[in-house]
């Protein structure tokens, strides 16, 4: 049975997969066509293709492969200089410029020369080569606001899981209680397991991020309300000062860092709680963080990957994931102990964060990917106001194909990269703690 959900959570992520490529694409499609540009072609995944349909002047289609998808359109790279595409050099770099700039106008037909891409002002290209990632953004954010609001997501609360026996620093090097250390204030007060915090010195408290601001900020006399097996006690604490873990200001900590703060003396008890729709927000924007400083450190990730992928080395719980990662992870989801919601709820979640991955990853100033067309178009914006606002003749069109020996550096490193994330995700992978 645990191998039957292992694949059916396998074969659930790659249909998000698939769903998200194809969204993607569609927001080019989408705009490409509002602004006028021919699109011949419109494919989910790469290879052979197993099924298409012309509409119109544009063939949809699925391919083999479903580690990405295209739409083709005419005129990405405008002529050469002479306004001519030229025959192929045997210089290799001028050979690639050349191929680019032919591949754009190889399905050009009467009448489309003012269809093409490049001939576009550059805003509507930067919302054409835009409106992919964006549409990943889109789907991103609304799958993790709908699972925050509705299923909830497993977080602190001020219910009382443990309560500490006496005042020891965080930094101490044993958590056993010293013979001289004094009963902890929680203890003291006669707080118990099981009791849920719902006022503390009369201020009403729902949320453990609060409740934690209220009791560092106290030293001396507090009263703790609680309610206890169906009623409600109020219990007197007198707090005192302790080193203890800095607070990251959303109820986590931050490892290695000590503050000197007021202290209670328990721990808080987890639990699936629904959020608010701020609250929603807030997390939300917490993710897209972790998210942004996730991509800056890929490269810093290269040395453990190689040690996990090569040398037997640890597979950290933050090392990058691929595809064939992400859907393994996907078949545990579905394999997991838990109840039925949840499984949905972390699946849609490992949905919304590949989206978002797709977003940041997309957005990088780098041809080929769609930030590298979308920063050509804004250099373009910046060179034609300067000449105009210094009366020079017009510079034209950017000619990105111009980067093209660049942009074939960058997907081969890209290349080598994912070649890496795929053996360590077969030999190595990363595996869900439960």
């Amino acid at each position: 049975m645990t191998t039957f959900m292992t694949i059916v959570g396998i074969v659930v992520f790659v249909v998000g997969l698939l769903f998200s490529i194809a969204w993607h694409e569609l927001g080019h499609l989408s705009t490409a066509k509002m602004f006028g540009i021919r699109v011949p072609q419109y494919m989910v995944g790469f290879g052979p293709t197993l099924w298409s349909r012309k509409k119109g002047e544009t063939e949809y289609g699925i391919k083999g492969i479903p580690l990405g998808g295209y739409i083709r359109m005419i005129g990405m790279f405008p002529p050469g200089d002479d306004g001519k595409i030229r025959q192929r050099s045997t210089s290799p770099f001028r050979g690639m410029i050349e191929d680019a700039r032919a591949a754009a106008f190889e399905e050009l037909q009467p009448g489309d020369e003012k269809r093409l891409f490049y001939t576009r002002k550059p805003w509507k290209r930067v919302i054409v080569m835009f409106a992919g990632p964006f549409m990943n953004l889109i789907l991103a954010v609304a799958i993790f606001l709908g699972v925050l609001m509705s299923f909830g997501i497993n977080t602190q609360t001020t219910t009382v899981s443990s309560v500490s026996d006496c005042v020891i620093a965080a930094s101490a090097d044993t958590d056993k209680c010293p013979k001289s250390a004094p009963d902890s204030p929680a203890k003291a007060a006669g707080l118990l397991p099981g009791d849920k915090i719902i006022a503390f010195n009369d201020k009403p408290v729902s949320e453990w991020n609060t409740l934690q601001t209220e009791i560092r900020a106290t030293t001396g006399p507090a009263t703790i309300t609680v309610e206890r097996e169906g009623t409600t006690k109020t219990l007197r604490a007198s707090l005192v000062e302790n080193k203890v873990l800095k607070s990251d200001g959303r109820g986590g900590y931050v490892k290695g860092e000590y503050v000197t703060t007021g202290f209670l003396g328990f721990a808080p008890a987890t639990g699936i709680v629904q959020q608010s729709f701020p609250q929603a927000v807030d997390r939300m924007g917490d993710i897209m963080e972790n998210g942004f400083h996730a991509l800056v450190a890929l490269p810093s990730k290269v040395p453990d990957l190689w040690d996990a992928a090569f040398t037997g080395g640890e597979r950290k719980e933050d090392s990058p994931v691929g595809v064939v990662g992400a859907a393994r992870v996907g078949g545990e989801i579905v394999s997991l102990d838990i109840p039925p919601s949840q499984r949905v709820a972390t699946m849609l979640f490992l949905v919304a964060g590949f989206n978002l991955s797709l977003f940041l990853f997309n957005m990088l100033p780098l041809l080929p990917l769609d930030g590298g067309h979308i920063a050509g178009a804004l250099w373009e914006s910046v060179r034609r106001a300067f000449a105009k606002v210094f009366r020079r003749p017009d510079p034209g069109p950017f000619d990105v194909a111009k980067l093209m020996p660049v942009a074939y550096v960058v997907a081969g490193v890209f290349i080598c990269f994912t070649l890496l994330v795929l053996v360590a995700d077969v030999v190595n992978p990363v595996k869900l703690a439960g």
